[in-house]
């Protein structure tokens, strides 16, 4: 195909701060319309001239319209599509990397305001596209109308990948280990409304479903669930209905949370740190990747059982290829992604929720007793501050710790022992992200409030 420039392109003065470090995203229509859509279509097949190219969409009430803009954009320029209707992401890298297609484009803004939508992109093999690997690339062509004129126009088909992917995540247990009990599970109005039925269908568990209607308008509560507030309502409902544990998921299904029989919140590094242990019992000494925001106990927990464990930057499109990189089994981020070996080293939600039912049952324990057993630590969450020199406020805290020796994989780390922080900058915004692990309540508090006043601080250290 030859490349084919227009002199005038309608698209070149768009907002391109929707281009994003892991994916396309804004408001509609404001920032995001179909258009755009088109084009992103157009432009992911002039970067990666592909021959076929699957594409899912969540429940927004945009993503009707931008996937089939998108659609006809890849259609235009000559890619055989594949129309996977509603899927969640991780059902979209699933069917990326097990029918050999050359990439995928899901339409999804994940667990953003029902206003915004956008689109995640991968290659071959479910590897996603990242900022300077492969966005720039399909800003750039879009920006310049730098697109490759086709031979022909490609085909549109559609595909039911629903029981195809059921087998897939179950696959990732032994379904006879599992104990009838009760668990209840807040899809937040997202896509895992649709998805978590049919799965569910085949286990032994009382499902007590929350919010499992798709609605992009999000008339709950937001389907963000790393948010405490989002999870209030699940919390005491595992106790209402003792139950003996909940889960929540996001907006797009490819996060997931947890809440213990007491109605608590069990943090995403506590869920990697068991999940862990467990798949450390069935691959003896196996590399698992953490990021550097997570707890240590998910460092303790692997190497006390004989695992090894690699410190990553904070990104799926990062951890991704490392865990390639070192055949890792396993990876986990502290804003609840989940990575999995056999998923093609991608992220899944309901296969860390499935493996996390293996492992309680097979315990024989409590979700609260198997927490207090490996956690003794107490953790500020994130916290954002607002700044005008990132940068500077940074150097300004290294030099405050000048004593200490600081882990730059990604912000600053500083570990006294007793306590450690993060911060690093936002991606997309003028924060600084603070996070605060301490061995006890009043240490946390007291070492929060040090932090936030070097950050917050005018003025020199």
């Amino acid at each position: 195909m030859k490349t084919v420039r227009k002199r005038t392109n309608p698209l070149a003065g768009m907002d391109r701060s929707i281009f994003k470090t892991y994916d396309i995203r804004g408001t509609v229509p404001g920032q995001l319309n179909g258009e755009i859509a088109e084009a992103v279509g157009r432009a992911v097949a002039t970067f990666l001239t592909p021959r076929t190219i699957a594409v899912g969409r969540d429940m927004r009430l945009s993503s009707d319209e931008l996937a089939e803009r998108v659609i006809r954009g890849l259609a235009t320029a000559g890619v055989e599509v594949v129309d996977l209707g509603r899927v969640s992401t991780d059902g979209l890298y699933f069917a990326v990397g097990s029918y050999g297609y050359d990439g995928g484009i899901m339409v999804t803004a994940s667990h953003n305001p029902a206003e915004y939508n956008g689109f995640k992109i991968c290659r071959a093999q479910a590897v996603p596209f990242s900022g300077e690997q492969g966005i720039a690339q399909i800003r750039d062509i879009i920006t310049t109308a730098d697109f490759r004129e086709p031979d022909g126009e490609g085909m549109v088909v559609r595909k039911d990948i629903t029981d195809d992917y059921t087998a897939h995540v179950l696959s990732f247990i032994d379904r006879s280990k599992l104990a009838a009990s009760a668990i209840v599970i807040d899809a937040g109005n997202g896509i895992g409304g649709e998805i978590l039925p049919r799965v569910f269908d085949q286990l032994p568990y009382r499902l007590v479903p929350m919010y499992f209607e798709p609605d992009g308008r999000f008339p709950n509560h937001p389907a963000s669930p790393i948010e405490p507030e989002n999870t209030t309502e699940l919390c005491l409902r595992v106790v209402e209905e003792k139950a003996d544990f909940g889960a929540a998921f996001d907006g797009d299904a490819d996060r997931m949370f947890m809440i213990d029989d007491q109605g608590c919140r069990v943090g995403a590094s506590v869920v990697a740190a068991l999940v862990a242990r467990s798949l450390l019992t069935k691959e003896p000494g196996a590399t698992i990747l953490y990021n550097a925001i997570c707890s240590k106990i998910v460092r303790e927990t692997i190497e006390k059982n004989g695992g090894r464990a690699i410190k990553t930057p904070v990104g799926h499109a990062l951890i991704k290829p490392l865990m390639k990189e070192h055949n890792a089994v396993f990876g986990a981020e502290h804003s609840g992604h989940f990575y999995f070996r056999n998923n093609w080293f991608a992220d899944s939600g309901l296969i860390a929720l499935l493996v996390s039912l293996e492992m309680i049952a097979e315990s024989g324990k409590k979700l609260s007793e198997l927490v207090a057993a490996i956690d003794p630590y107490h953790r500020s969450g994130e916290i954002n501050s607002t700044v005008a020199n990132a940068r500077a406020v940074m150097e300004k805290i290294l030099k405050h710790y000048k004593d200490m020796e600081p882990d730059l994989i990604d912000g600053v780390t500083i570990d006294f022992g007793d306590w450690w922080f993060n911060v690093r900058p936002s991606n997309t915004e003028p924060l600084l992200r603070l996070n605060v692990e301490a061995v006890s309540a009043e240490l946390l508090e007291e070492k929060t409030s040090e932090v936030l006043k070097l950050i917050r601080r005018k003025g020199k250290a």
